[in-house]
């Protein structure tokens, strides 16, 4: 099939503000409301400032990597079309395949993150015991919440990538608000530390705060999996994405400075919210503490909605290249939607608050492996095409590529090795384990018993060299 084809199949209505938001509103999710303490706790004000403004270096590199293949191949699927062009099919498939499994833990916890945000905002929320999971029990009342959460996501996604891009920046907004009101509250009646900035800051707690930032970060890939669908110019789809993660830094630092300016960090860490905390001390109000959890459940729903737009344009250039089930290709004849792959993704996480919040927690952390393992074969595929195709069009080229894409693989090699046995941070047997075991033999299966996945994926690359 070729690329044109793929093009050619949807609807090109994203504008630059669309895409920006999609990124912006990815990465700014749910994590900074309820991790905020943790950051602090752990490395302090400064210490947790220091470990994002590295973080947000480290993405930003690979960031950029990927703006110069978004740019050259602005296709539907993203990092698909990137690795099955370099890589060929089969680690065209590895690559994609990882990437989806991070992508679909991240729209399973969000299911499961709205109802615990409501459970923060209104009283007796949990309520009607069905039974426990690794301790953890699971409500009634979370799984009804969390599955019309999913059918209502799910069907605003089907109907168009328009709709789900307004709502996106309307929610985008609100968390923006949200983060500016905490900022003016700690400028009024914040109580700054009187020690000098970084003083009595250790490696050990900034390292702790650093290892995370990767994933705070994810959603800025959300951009070239929806790049068949944007109306901007290619060098404009491949800036976006840098500019993206900036923004995002951005907001974590301003975020983090401003909850450290209400209490301490052994405070924070005791709030199920931080965030919203830190607001309710900062303005003296419950109200206003309750708002900022509002704006927590607007972060909930943007990762939401970018991660199933994600996951749905993934798995589509999967089926599309013969990798997958065909079906999964099918687009609505008029939403210009990858429908049923979007019925499978929001399907599944329908059921996902029936598991409880341990087992999400086993999913989410094996679903970061992915996210890494896709970050690298990304960045091979960048040197490969540097030195097979040099004459690649390229509308965003980068200067000094070859350094960058160096700096960009040992990062990203580095992040992949903290999932790994003896890391800090190593990946839990055996459920966490067992879950990228059994996602590889899923995928193995499938790969192995689809006859035509090496011819359409060979078809597909020379149609894109052409």
């Amino acid at each position: 099939m070729s690329s044109k084809i793929t093009r050619d199949k949807f609807d090109r209505v994203l504008t630059k503000r669309d895409l920006f938001v999609l990124a912006v509103g990815a990465m700014i999710g749910w994590g900074w409301i309820i991790q905020s303490g943790y950051w602090i706790n752990a490395g302090g004000v400064d210490g947790s400032i220091l470990a994002f403004i590295l973080g947000g270096v480290m993405v930003s590199v690979v960031g950029l990597i990927y703006g110069e293949l978004a740019s050259a191949m602005p296709y539907v699927g993203g990092e698909h079309v990137y690795s099955l062009r370099a890589l060929g099919p089969l680690g065209s498939f590895v690559c994609t395949w990882a990437l989806v499994l991070g992508y679909v833990g991240v729209v399973v916890f969000e299911v499961v993150a709205l109802p615990s945000a409501l459970a923060y905002i209104v009283p007796g929320f949990s309520a009607i015991q069905l039974w426990t999971i690794a301790g953890q029990p699971v409500y009634a009342t979370w799984v009804f919440v969390g599955g019309v959460g999913a059918i209502v996501m799910t069907l605003l996604n089907y109907r168009g990538v328009r709709p789900a891009a307004q709502f996106q920046t309307l929610l985008t907004v609100i968390i923006g608000l949200a983060g500016i009101t905490l900022i003016i509250g700690a400028v009024v009646n914040g109580t700054s530390s009187s020690t000098p900035p970084f003083s009595g800051v250790e490696a050990g707690g900034i390292f702790t705060v650093a290892i995370m930032t990767p994933f705070m970060f994810v959603g800025f890939d959300v951009i070239p999996q929806a790049a068949g669908e944007a109306d901007v110019s290619p060098r404009t789809l491949g800036l976006i994405i840098p500019v993206a993660v900036g923004v995002a830094a951005l907001f974590y630092i301003a975020v983090i400075w401003a909850s450290g300016q209400s209490m301490s960090g052994s405070q924070l860490v005791e709030s199920p919210l931080p965030a919203a905390a830190a607001m309710e001390t900062l303005f003296d109000s419950l109200l206003i503490g309750r708002i900022m959890a509002l704006a927590g459940i607007a972060g909930i729903l943007t990762s939401w909605n970018s991660f199933l737009l994600g996951a749905s344009r993934a798995v589509y250039a999967l089926a599309e290249s013969g990798m997958v089930p065909e079906p999964l290709s099918e687009i609505h004849p008029e939403h210009k939607t990858p429908k049923n792959a979007l019925l499978l993704i929001g399907g599944l996480s329908v059921f996902s608050p029936l598991f409880g919040e341990q087992m999400l927690i086993w999913i989410v952390n094996a679903s970061g492996f992915g996210l890494v393992l896709a970050w690298v074969l990304v960045v091979v595929s960048f040197f490969v095409l540097r030195r097979r195709e040099p004459e690649m069009d390229r509308p965003l080229k980068l200067p000094y590529g070859r350094a960058l894409g160096a700096l960009a693989f040992v990062l990203t090699v580095f992040f992949v090795g903290l999932y790994l046995p003896g890391a800090p941070s190593a990946l839990s047997w055996p459920f966490e384990w067992g879950i990228v075991f059994f996602w590889t033999f899923l995928g193995a299966s499938m790969y192995a018993f689809s006859g035509t996945a090496a011819t359409h994926g060979q078809s597909r690359t020379e149609d894109s060299e052409s």
